[in-house]
């Protein structure tokens, strides 16, 4: 019944199809590299490293795709199409949840995420049928080196929540972007304003790029630019960038969709996991340290991103 799981590993996105359908399920081990191993374990592991990962994901306020791509693509004998596939599905549930109720809040902006995601979604699948299209050893590597600016981007950047704007630009004024929300710890209401619009415009067609090519979401990406670029409050560009990955993901997972790179195996246990994670670390968030946590998700994408090097280098596999 579940002999398509040999797709997993190796071969074009058609040679996985042909596969899925004619070969048993005793190969999936073989094919995966570990002879002897029942196919539902991996599933029953890959819920357990989700779950684990939605609870640093919250306490870290980062998405669960950052952590997920890397991690599973390098530690799990997964094809990385699929992984990258489940990994723009698992970011894309979290923001959905999200959504309504920053939107709700003032936290997340339409007239600030609308042409944002028109950029990042259109390149999002521009960066989707790259990803596909280029060698997994090459895109194995190019996620490594990303995934370590990454960690880097987390040691060295100190978000403001409430940045200096001096004055809207031009662009900004003519979309309008600008707004209020109640900010719940002062007991007070803050106006707040954009500027360097260009520049954040261009920085999200790479953004874009990126989450559709490594199936990362975006977040990690989207809040700088947002806030110490563009100058919108920390929690503005917090609640707009989670708002913005239910556009901007659903656009990269439609071609990984089309595709045949979504495998139910992986996406259901990940989703799931991730979401289960989410409800335990958000429990935990009010007792936890945060640079305590901040220092996990760097040594975990650091983990990852030199595994996921040395992996597409051919030295560690």
């Amino acid at each position: 019944m579940l002999d398509w799981l040999a797709a997993f590993t190796g071969g074009g996105l058609a040679a996985k199809a042909t596969a899925a359908v004619t070969t048993t399920g005793a190969a999936v081990s073989t094919a995966a590299g570990t002879p002897g191993i029942p196919w539902w374990v991996w599933p029953l592991l890959l819920f357990v490293t989700t779950f684990a990962l939605g609870i640093v994901a919250v306490l870290g306020g980062v998405g669960g795709g950052v952590l997920f791509v890397p991690i599973v693509g390098s530690f799990f004998p997964f094809n990385l199409d699929f992984v990258r596939g489940a990994g723009l599905l698992v970011a894309l549930a979290g923001a959905l949840a999200a959504g309504p109720g920053l939107l709700k809040l003032n936290l997340a902006n339409l007239r600030l995420a609308l042409p944002v995601a028109l950029i990042a979604s259109t390149f999002s699948m521009v960066g989707a049928f790259i990803g596909l299209a280029l060698p997994n050893d090459v895109v194995q590597t190019a996620l490594g080196i990303t995934i370590v600016l990454i960690a880097f981007l987390f040691v060295v950047s100190k978000n403001t929540e409430f940045p200096q704007v001096g004055g809207s630009d031009k662009l900004a004024r003519f979309l309008k972007i600008g707004g209020t929300y109640y900010e719940r710890s002062s007991g007070k209401t803050v106006d707040w304003s954009v500027w360097r619009t260009p520049q954040g415009f261009l920085l999200f067609i790479a953004i874009g790029i990126m989450a559709g090519m490594f199936g990362l979401g975006a977040g990690w990406a989207n809040v700088p630019v947002l806030n110490l670029l563009m100058g919108a409050p920390l929690k503005v560009a917090v609640g707009t960038s989670k708002f913005l990955l239910s556009i901007t993901d659903t656009s990269a997972a439609w071609v990984y969709l089309n595709q045949g790179a979504v495998l139910p195996v992986i996406a259901v246990p990940s989703i799931v996991g991730i979401m289960l994670g989410s409800f335990v670390g958000v429990r935990l968030l009010a007792t936890a340290k945060p640079k305590a946590v901040k220092y996990l998700v760097i040594v975990l994408l650091l983990a990852a991103g030199l595994r996921s090097l040395l992996k597409g280098l051919g030295i560690w596999n």
